[in-house]
């Protein structure tokens, strides 16, 4: 009876051991994802910040002196400001009150409070704070209006946000319809840019056109980031020696599938193979073709264009022949 006691006993000690160690861990694993939680929000509200404080000064030093436009939400507030001379601030936040609503209930609730907040505080720096006219030369404030009102808005969107909600509607079309986002954008803009040269003039329109196009590549630039990545996947029947040289001569990770080849340029029928997949940089390309015809000119190899990427790759080194 006592020895049964005390089997007991040291049982219900090690439950409460065990439960003991779960709560640490359960409590050390929300004390990391807090910290990660945190750690993202406030690079969102960095990047979302220095996106308005880029975006204003685009509008106050170069649009906004020279009665210059743009497309997208922007662009219907500036050509509503230029024809009723209603305040751009009030205009920036009224043309975007119906997407903010709708980017609620497309995206979400976090989406749609961020955007919000942005488009505020653009607002705010159109209204509030000083900037002086930088130039008056019509190419230059095309060409620089546009890369920092473009740079402002990638840098929100990098954020989880936008300043321009016309984003949000083309997405929302775009689910109902054959068209890309792109198309949408574009289509968007065509409409504004047609009642530009209607309502003002089409050499107004044009210049409107060279800003949407300067900040549409700068958007571009800044959200698919400044190396350009390429998915390269290679069906070879030396596919060890190609992982190797990837690995050991170019420092780049890689990911082995498992398939079966059909018939292929060197006469094999069906059997299994590795398939390689790896990423690389736009400049390592020629490079990576130059290697691979090395070990095997008869490899298959495709690649397509990566517009984001996190992780997973070996950094470069410097390496011997």
């Amino acid at each position: 009876m006592k020895k049964t006691s005390i089997n007991i006993f040291h049982a219900l000690f090690k439950r409460k051991a065990d439960d003991s160690e779960l709560t640490k861990f359960s409590n050390a694993r929300r004390i990391i994802e807090f910290k990660l939680e945190l750690k993202k929000g406030l690079a969102d509200i960095f990047l979302v910040i220095l996106g308005i404080l880029s975006a204003g000064f685009g509008l106050k030093g170069f649009l906004l002196p020279n009665n210059f436009l743009d497309g997208g939400a922007t662009g219907i507030s500036l050509l509503i400001s230029e024809l009723t001379g209603m305040s751009l601030s009030l205009l920036l936040i009224l043309v975007n009150i119906p997407f903010i609503i709708l980017g609620y209930h497309l995206i979400g609730k976090q989406f749609a409070i961020k955007t919000a907040l942005g488009i505020i505080g653009l607002a705010l720096v159109v209204s509030l704070l000083p900037s002086p006219e930088i130039t008056d030369d019509k190419l230059l404030v095309a060409v620089f209006g546009g890369f920092f009102l473009g740079a402002g808005i990638g840098l929100a969107v990098r954020g989880g946000a936008v300043l321009d909600g016309t984003e949000v509607l083309a997405i929302a079309i775009s689910k109902k319809s054959g068209l890309t986002i792109g198309d949408i954008i574009l289509i968007v803009n065509i409409i504004i840019f047609a009642m530009a040269g209607w309502l003002l003039s089409i050499e107004t329109a044009l210049y409107a056109l060279l800003t949407y196009l300067s900040a549409s590549k700068t958007v571009d630039f800044i959200i698919e980031g400044i190396e350009e990545y390429t998915a390269v996947t290679i069906i070879s029947v030396k596919a060890d020696k190609i992982r190797t040289m990837i690995v050991n001569k170019m420092g780049r990770g890689i990911t082995v599938y498992k398939g079966e080849r059909g018939i292929g340029r060197s006469g094999e029928k069906f059997y299994d193979m590795k398939i390689i997949y790896t990423i690389v940089t736009r400049l390592e390309i020629s490079k990576l073709k130059l290697e691979i015809d090395r070990i095997d000119p008869n490899a298959f190899v495709v690649m397509s264009s990566v517009k984001d990427m996190k992780g997973g790759m070996i950094k470069k080194r410097a390496m011997t022949e």
